[in-house]
């Protein structure tokens, strides 16, 4: 039996696929909206006045992408092309750990905002996804991560 809210979550989740080309799904048991990171995109959270910062350096560049809050924990996940097995080195790992900046790993997922999280102010968009086929690379995330959180380091 499909009830209201699964109707509501399913034209969400086509929305984020279709209007936004985000390969969305919903997650049966938990009845979240996800996104698989690895393959075309990839995530990092960060404190939100952090973020912020990050999505001052990303504006004044025209990088902006997807970015979504959580209001209660007050964290930030910014949605970023795929991670590059050279970007993500000890000594830069090492630094956003301090910032406790999070690179999400390939495999893992990250939920989108459905329109009860909206409602209820949980989880909301900071900048929705106007077409995710432009999303900023992940590296230009973290050398903006770095230089927001104190340190002004190229990753190459």
């Amino acid at each position: 039996m499909t009830t209201v809210l699964d109707s509501i979550l399913e034209v969400r989740c086509v929305q984020y696929r279709r209007e936004f080309h985000l390969p969305a799904s919903i997650d049966a048991g938990s009845r979240h909206i996800l996104l698989d990171v690895g393959g075309p995109y990839g995530a990092i959270t960060m404190p939100a006045e952090l973020g912020e910062r990050v999505q001052d350096r990303l504006a004044r560049a025209d990088l902006t992408g997807p970015v979504i809050h959580h209001p209660r924990a007050r964290r930030w996940t910014f949605i970023t092309s795929a991670c590059r097995p050279d970007v993500l080195t000890a000594s830069v790992s090492a630094e956003l750990f301090r910032l406790y900046a999070t690179v999400a790993c390939a495999g893992s997922q990250v939920v989108l905002p459905s329109a009860d999280d909206e409602r209820t102010g949980y989880r909301t968009w900071v900048q929705a996804p106007g077409n995710a086929d432009r999303v900023p690379p992940l590296a230009v995330v973290i050398e903006a991560t770095r230089a927001a959180g104190g340190r002004a380091h190229a990753v190459r």
